[in-house]
């Protein structure tokens, strides 16, 4: 690891992470939607949401010029790409959790990712945990199970289904976790650049012995991979791996919890579906617990 972590956040960094993490979590909800227009299979096309992201990335790494701390050893680039193994097994799980149960059981499971985060930052780095951020995330936790509360179904069938969303939120969770303590290193750029690497890396032969097909037939497919690449990956992932480095991982993962939000709000304009009220109910009550958690100044 380079000797000289990155720069100490100050209050508007602190502010601008805020801003960034809020608009990260909004384009990653888009990220549904691009795959439910896909052309191809999940799998195939969850591989072209980190492969055609890294030109960009590329860019975004050249663009930073003296700004980007390059990994310096074997060591560095294995820990880097070894970041996208992890984000591959998030997508790799919620696939499967999604085949093998309910939308609404896979996302109830997958969204308890900060429950993970808490308890791995608690004792692995013995960070504190306050009243009020603990209030912040049970009230969080609570809008996200009202968010899926008129479709959840637990039955013995969806077993299987749902701990493969357990599976996805445990990727999750060491995801964010890996990420925030790299971007004490390096650059969310280079991050983002070498962990998509990582992750197209484990996504390829996933998708070749899925049997889906591996291209789009139309300009249309192209397009929508293209926008969740761009969108959802490169905006969406870059722009959380930016607050990472300036406000806690344990807050973040709370606020990640927007996307559903984002996720159902979008489909409403797309897609023509409609807002329940039991979405409305978790929708607020998720906003409330941020609010909360935030209250705790950390």
């Amino acid at each position: 690891m380079p000797k000289k972590p990155m720069n100490a956040p100050t209050p508007r960094t602190d502010h601008l992470a805020l801003i960034t993490l809020f608009l990260g979590a909004i384009a990653i909800g888009a990220s549904p939607i691009f795959v439910r227009l896909s052309e191809l299979g999940p799998f195939v096309t969850a591989l072209y949401r980190p492969a055609f992201a890294i030109p960009a990335l590329m860019l975004w790494v050249g663009f930073n010029g003296q700004g980007t701390k390059h990994p310096q050893s074997f060591r560095d680039i294995f820990l880097l790409i070894s970041v996208g193994f992890l984000f591959a097994g998030d997508l790799i799980f919620w696939h499967l959790a999604i085949h093998n149960t309910s939308v609404a059981n896979a996302t109830l499971f997958a969204s308890s990712a900060p429950i993970f985060v808490v308890a791995a930052t608690w004792i692995l780095f013995q960070q504190r945990l306050t009243p009020t951020f603990l209030c912040g995330l049970v009230i969080t936790l609570l809008g996200a199970a009202f968010l899926t509360v008129g479709d959840l179904k637990f039955e013995p069938d969806h077993l299987k289904g749902d701990g493969f969303g357990i599976i996805t939120a445990l990727f999750l969770a060491s995801y964010l976790i890996a990420v925030s303590r790299l971007r004490i290193y390096f650059s969310a750029s280079t991050v983002m650049l070498w962990s998509s690497i990582g992750t197209t890396m484990a996504l390829f032969p996933i998708a070749l012995v899925s049997g889906e097909a591996m291209f789009a037939e139309t300009v249309y497919g192209w397009a929508i991979l293209l926008g969740l690449a761009l969108v959802s990956h490169a905006v969406g992932q870059g722009f959380i791996a930016y607050s990472l480095a300036k406000i806690s991982v344990n807050f973040l993962s709370l606020g990640l919890l927007i996307e559903p939000i984002s996720a159902a709000l979008l489909a409403v304009f797309i897609l023509g579906e409609e807002l329940s009220m039991w979405q409305v109910i978790g929708g607020i009550i998720i906003l409330s617990g941020i609010v909360v958690a935030r209250r705790d100044g950390k």
